[in-house]
């Protein structure tokens, strides 16, 4: 693992509307998950694959996240966290990175949804992306899932990959086998001459595409879709099958 990475940005500031009524009190990283808050989740996660700083952008009932980050914080748990501020104005994805940057250093980093998560198998994926980043060859590199290794996911895939991990976008009407899971390398390079205010990661991601620098890596495990109260049942009995004593 290099220690190049060792930032990440982690995507906390949506709406969570779909997950309601369980976000009517709280904002969607704060849903728990297996007896812990989805976010920390995600952020034990970085820690124990050696990220030390992380920037969590917050929107919605963002007192909420705010004192749950304070309370990590006092507990000395990693990674040290640093706020980007949305209250004003949510940014969507890729003006929320492009907010942080300032905060978020020179160098690659990761970008990580605050609600993605998945059940591994032999290996840690996040040391697998960190070792598999080439700052020469990608502008970014993206962690897929397959999509019938997907917990609570039902459309038609996003990416289809080539022999050296390049990524392409499916077309329209077809079905591609790969799903990305929220997690991915940027470098900051990718945000000059973007969209002011408001804009999606998927503007940066279509121009790598187009110069042959997207680039992902497929999960060894099971990503689950945790998007709506329903898919948060099923993830929770998955785990709990998994926990269980065989027979």
């Amino acid at each position: 693992m290099t220690a190049e990475i060792d930032t990440t940005m982690v995507l906390a500031a949506g709406l969570g509307k779909r997950m309601r009524p369980l976000t009517d009190t709280m904002p969607k990283p704060m849903v728990p998950l297996a007896g812990r808050p989805l976010i920390d989740h995600t952020l034990d996660r970085l820690a124990d694959s050696g990220i030390r700083r992380a920037v969590v952008n917050v929107h919605y009932k963002a007192e909420v996240l705010e004192a749950h980050i304070a309370e990590r914080q006092a507990k000395g748990l990693s990674p040290l966290i640093s706020v980007s501020d949305e209250r004003g104005l949510l940014l969507e994805t890729g003006g929320g990175v492009v907010k942080a940057l300032p905060l978020l250093g020179d160098r690659p980093f990761l970008i990580c949804n605050s609600d993605t998560t998945w059940i591994e198998t032999s290996v840690r994926n996040l040391d697998r992306v960190i070792a598999g980043w080439d700052a020469a060859a990608m502008d970014s590199l993206m962690l897929l899932a397959k999509r019938d290794r997907s917990l609570g996911y039902s459309g038609d895939g996003d990416f289809h990959i080539d022999a050296k991990g390049r990524l392409t976008r499916r077309s329209a009407g077809e079905t591609s086998p790969y799903v990305f899971t929220g997690v991915s390398i940027a470098t900051p390079g990718m945000f000059n001459d973007v969209p002011q205010g408001r804009f999606s990661l998927n503007v940066v991601w279509d121009r790598a595409i187009a110069s042959g620098r997207l680039f992902g890596m497929v999960l060894d495990g099971w990503w689950m879709h945790v998007g709506t109260p329903p898919a948060l049942l099923d993830a929770e009995r998955f785990i709990a099958e998994l926990k269980a004593p065989s027979e």
